[in-house]
């Protein structure tokens, strides 16, 4: 191609007569319209070329440049007499910008310049945007769309209850099920949609089921044909009370902010409107008989040489095998170690689960007749799925008959003691960790009732070689009885030397030198009829080989409602009729704390004392009265 520029100049135009064209490349004689003439070919040569070469860009024309053409065009139409054509009688404005030629669209953005000149339209009211501020609400947390899951069995992190095709087929005739409830759900037009299940959900649901029926592979075909004979036999309104409580259920679960900001009802007060002498006073009432209880731990007489004997020919003829106390496993134990490897006992490392196995509550899904499975409060796990969430380096084993107590330490009772106050109770608790000879006393704390003042809080070394300090609730480590000074007796109280309280707890426990040291401590304390406060008392009275015939035990003081041998524990007693929260354990240096002995003490001496009052409101009703420090009978009686 060539430019027509100046090259057909000197031809004249063909249709020179008739000729209109404003950029016409002919010559035309004086006083017709000529390109040359006009000087538009002069004036924008970019335009002429562009409208030649289609492959290049249009470029916009400068307002400055159209209105000098504008008026350099005007004189010449004037003195030619002739009428303007009409692509000159209008304002000369800029080309229309053109689209990217893309196969997408591009969302058009000015450059700076454009828009620094570009005036903004005035805008109408009745055009007026939306304002984009808006008031802030507090709104439930929206609640993440279903994970996107086709209708296959999901994979299992446990070996599969039975093959592909079989989990397929139920789970899809359970999906079936679901998906024919809400379908029916959503038809009727009483309903809410936030009732109706989207169809992921469904898939969801159905899955959910499935995998949870697959965590006990002995019964899990009978499970998840009962799920879908449960819900082929379901009605509308039964999947919607369902429905409801799911959704209910989803709601308090994702508002925790809100019920959590509730402020927790504070400790009750202890007051029993009476004074120490009249508490004192009110006591023996609480008294915990012994009749009866030898068969569930309480030891009532110091057994004799002869069971003695017996017990240490049956320790002889077992040659060390006991059963672990908590993973049930056989093993040996070597009081004075193996000679091979110095071993204490054989059977390697101990898997186990620290928590009590408990009944949970029963879902709404589970069919009638369903049998629950007991589970672990430590893990969560069912009984059965695992050998244990817990691993110790050994077996360790708790000794119970009396006989086998007697050959260890022999029992002794509370002898009598001149110089002990009998109207001054005093509240215990032992810690007992494993050892070669079973479970032994470790820790041994007395506290005064009802100041809680403490009397003594001592570590004690126990008579075998340690296998388990059981740390995670006896609280004492291994660094505790290691760097443990020697007891020393405290120096007698001095008002006039010191404003300390009398016998003030060390800051690092002292230990003695074995159980028996300890006992003899406790003795110091004791009477035959002082009363003794705790819980679970038959524990800490057999580990210190001690018979006391005047306890109240609180474990019997607030009985279990299915009786012994079941037993309502110290934690759920205070949270109940206290709303008091103990034995919190923490995690330091990477262990877990474990309980306080001194907390233990006192927690059962604040029962004791709770339910004084709780006798003394009895007794007013019955109309006893006060005189003074006297409790009156009611008259007549």
């Amino acid at each position: 191609m060539f430019t027509s520029k100046g090259l057909f100049s000197a031809i004249e135009c063909p249709h020179q007569d008739t000729c209109i064209l404003p950029r016409c490349i002919f010559k035309h004689p004086s006083g017709v319209l000529g390109a040359k003439e006009v000087g538009v070919e002069d004036k924008i040569p970019a335009l002429t070329q562009e409208d030649n070469d289609h492959e290049s860009r249009r470029k916009r024309q400068k307002l400055d440049e159209a209105s000098n053409l504008k008026k350099t065009a005007s004189p010449s139409f004037a003195a030619s007499g002739l009428t303007k054509p009409s692509s000159l009688t209008r304002t000369v404005s800029p080309p229309v910008l053109k689209k990217p030629q893309n196969t997408f669209t591009t969302p058009f953005k000015p450059s700076p310049s454009q828009t620094a000149t570009k005036v903004p339209p005035k805008s109408s009211p009745t055009v007026r945007p939306a304002t984009t501020s808006k008031t802030p609400e507090t709104k439930l947390p929206v609640k993440a769309a279903p994970k996107v899951e086709a209708l296959n069995p999901r994979q299992l992190k446990t070996p599969s209850p039975a093959t592909h095709g079989m989990r397929f087929n139920l789970l899809k005739a359970l999906h079936d099920q679901l998906k024919r409830l809400n379908s029916e759900l959503k038809k009727d037009e009483n309903n809410a949609e936030k009732l109706v299940l989207s169809d992921q959900a469904v898939v969801t649901r159905a899955l959910d089921v499935e995998q949870d029926a697959a965590s006990t592979p002995s019964i899990y075909s009978n499970l998840v044909k009962n799920k879908i004979l449960q819900y082929k036999r379901m009605t509308v309104i039964q999947w919607k009370e369902e429905r409801e409580k799911d959704l209910a259920a989803e709601m308090a679960a994702s508002i925790p902010s809100i019920t959590s900001s509730k402020p927790k009802e504070p400790p009750k007060p202890i007051e029993t409107g009476l004074t120490t002498k009249q508490e004192l006073s009110l006591l023996p009432r609480l008294y915990t008989p012994l009749t009866g209880l030898s068969k569930h731990g309480y030891v009532t007489s110091i057994p004799t040489e002869a069971d003695i004997e017996d017990a240490k020919k049956g320790i002889e003829a077992a040659k060390g095998w006991e059963v672990c106390d908590r993973c049930k496993t056989r093993f040996q134990v070597f009081p004075e170690r193996r000679e091979e490897d110095g071993a204490l006992a054989s059977g390697g490392s101990c898997t186990y689960h620290f928590g009590k196995p408990y009944w949970p509550e029963r879902s709404v899904d589970d069919p009638k007749g369903t049998k629950r499975e007991k589970r672990f409060r430590c893990c969560g796990e069912a009984m059965g799925d695992s050998a244990g969430c817990t691993n110790s380096p050994c077996h360790v084993f708790k000794v119970s008959e009396v006989k086998r107590l007697a050959a260890i330490l022999q029992f002794e009772e509370t002898p009598e003691n001149p110089a002990k106050d009998d109207t001054s109770p005093v509240c215990i608790d032992g810690e007992m960790g494993y050892t070669v000879f079973g479970l032994e006393l470790i820790r041994l704390t007395a506290t005064s009732w009802p100041s809680g003042e403490c009397l003594f809080d001592i570590l004690v070394k126990p008579v075998g070689h340690i296998l388990d300090l059981n740390t995670r609730y006896s609280g004492v480590s291994p660094q505790d009885m290691a760097n443990a000074p020697p007891y020393t007796p405290p120096l007698p109280y001095s008002p006039s030397k010191s404003n300390l309280a009398p016998n003030p707890t060390p800051a690092k426990l002292q230990i003695v030198t074995s159980p028996s040291e300890a006992r003899t401590l406790l003795f110091d304390h004791l009477s035959p009829s002082t009363p003794l406060i705790g819980h679970g008392l038959e524990n800490d009275l057999n580990a210190t080989r001690l018979i006391h015939r005047t306890i109240i035990d609180t474990a019997l003081l607030f009985p279990h409602k299915a009786g012994l041998p079941y037993r309502n524990g110290l934690k759920m007693l205070m949270s109940t009729h206290l709303n008091r929260v103990i034995q919190t354990q923490k995690i330091i240096n990477g262990q877990m704390e474990g309980h306080d002995s001194k907390e233990d003490a006192n927690a059962a001496g604040e029962l004791v004392r709770w339910r004084v009052g709780e006798e003394w409101g009895r007794m007013r009703r019955e109309g006893w009265s006060r005189d003074g420090n006297v409790l009156k009978p009611p008259k007549g009686s």
